[in-house]
């Protein structure tokens, strides 16, 4: 069965077959493939008058014109992404971290004996001019809990990230010659 003019097929050879070319974005004279280009014309590159282009699917991956539910539209011969991307906080969604933290503190306190303004029997802390009413000696004043706002601060070193899925390389060829493809 002959090919299409313009299909483009995955081939695992090292070469290009007779009546094919690679899908490597070359430019290819209008004159000697009138065909073709009435298929392409110039939405793959050229200059429309003595040239058109191949599509360009080296390092690239096909995808379907228009779109689907949810996705952009995408018109035929566009090109766009990125093989490595740097992520700063310019690119980044925006969002938040939170952070915080608990701290109890407990005074222990000691049997006074008098002086310095305190009865004799008191307990007194370790803290200057605290005091309780509690004389029992070793008791503890109440724990004093406080939170605190935490900044989190950016890390990273603005190296490239690999952008790229797992993959298997394989040869894109469009056909040059064959049957012209009619429409429905």
């Amino acid at each position: 069965m002959d090919p299409f003019i313009a299909q483009i097929v995955m081939f695992g050879g090292n070469f290009a077959p007779r009546g094919w070319a690679n899908c490597d974005g070359q430019l290819l004279p209008i004159s000697q493939y009138q065909a073709l280009f009435s298929l392409l014309g110039t939405m793959y590159g050229g200059d429309g008058r003595t040239t058109f282009g191949l599509p360009e699917l080296r390092g690239r991956m096909a995808m379907h014109v228009g779109n689907g539910p949810g996705l952009s539209n995408r018109q035929q011969g566009q090109k766009g992404g990125q093989e490595t991307v740097v992520a700063t906080v310019a690119t980044l969604a925006n969002h938040t971290h939170t952070a915080s933290s608990t701290a109890t503190t407990t005074i222990a306190v000691a049997a006074s004996s008098g002086g310095e303004g305190i009865a004799s029997g008191q307990v007194i802390s370790n803290h200057p001019g605290a005091f309780s009413e509690d004389s029992t000696p070793g008791a503890t004043l109440g724990g004093v809990t406080s939170t605190a706002a935490t900044t989190v601060n950016p890390i990273g070193g603005q190296q490239q990230q690999n952008n790229v899925p797992p993959f298997q390389v394989v040869r894109f060829i469009i056909a040059l010659e064959g049957t012209y493809p009619s429409r429905n």
